[in-house]
């Protein structure tokens, strides 16, 4: 049995989970300097080795709390290789009482956050200032088909992810899969399951935004041969 995601087609799952990390030391800069009106963004990370916050740190455990109580757990979990993504798999994994003996866990550069290229560690403001042609045709082209110089869009990632589901999800008929992996991942995965346009995607995009230790989560219905949204957004 197989169901269709666009140009896609692989053996059910289960469950499948994905999971935006804990809150990093990445994301209070940014936001920091988004309260002050500063044009960088201080960091002192490159942006794969940002780490997770002390906050970042508890939403993780409140995650694994939760699938602990669950009925249906993960028998496969892929991160992102990026330090925040791999410290929130860690504490999710520790405080859920998964043994590693009977789950399985695997590192995908494929599921790593969106490449900002030259737009790295610059605000909007800063962007604007430095960049102002280049921020023009950007808000021409929208996010989902410019791409920044040195850096990815948003179909870019969907590429990546349409390969990392033909070559590794079609593998696992059965599994219930949790991925722990980025913001605009998780919509672009989201873009792939449900067989999105772009107006689609950026207006669930525009409504809010993916909180970090938020689930996102599908269940196979039989009925109707796919995946199915139960969860979006949701916070333990």
């Amino acid at each position: 049995m197989t169901f269709d995601f666009g140009h896609s087609t692989f053996d059910e799952p289960r469950f499948l989970w994905l999971v935006r990390h804990g809150e990093s030391v990445g994301n209070v800069a940014r936001h920091e300097a988004e309260r002050q009106k500063s044009l960088q963004i201080e960091s002192p990370h490159r942006e794969p080795d940002v780490e997770l916050s002390e906050l970042g740190k508890e939403q993780a455990k409140k995650v694994g709390r939760w699938f602990a109580l669950q009925t249906e757990k993960p028998t496969i979990i892929y991160t992102s290789p990026y330090i925040r993504a791999m410290e929130t798999t860690q504490i999710l994994v520790e405080s859920a009482g998964f043994s590693r003996d009977e789950i399985s866990i695997k590192l995908d550069e494929r599921l790593r956050e969106r490449e900002l290229g030259v737009f790295d560690c610059l605000t909007k403001e800063g962007a604007m200032l430095k960049y102002p042609d280049l921020c023009d045709l950007r808000e021409r082209w929208g996010k989902f088909y410019f791409r920044p110089p040195g850096g990815e869009n948003w179909a870019d990632v969907v590429l990546r992810l349409r390969s990392f589901i033909e070559t590794d999800l079609s593998k696992l008929n059965g599994e219930n899969i949790l991925i722990v992996t980025h913001e605009v991942v998780i919509r672009c995965f989201r873009y792939i399951l449900e067989n999105l346009n772009e107006p689609e995607i950026l207006a669930i995009d525009a409504a809010s935004d993916v909180e970090n230790g938020a689930i996102t989560s599908y269940e196979f219905d039989a009925e109707r041969n796919k995946l199915t949204l139960k969860l979006d957004n949701y916070l333990p």
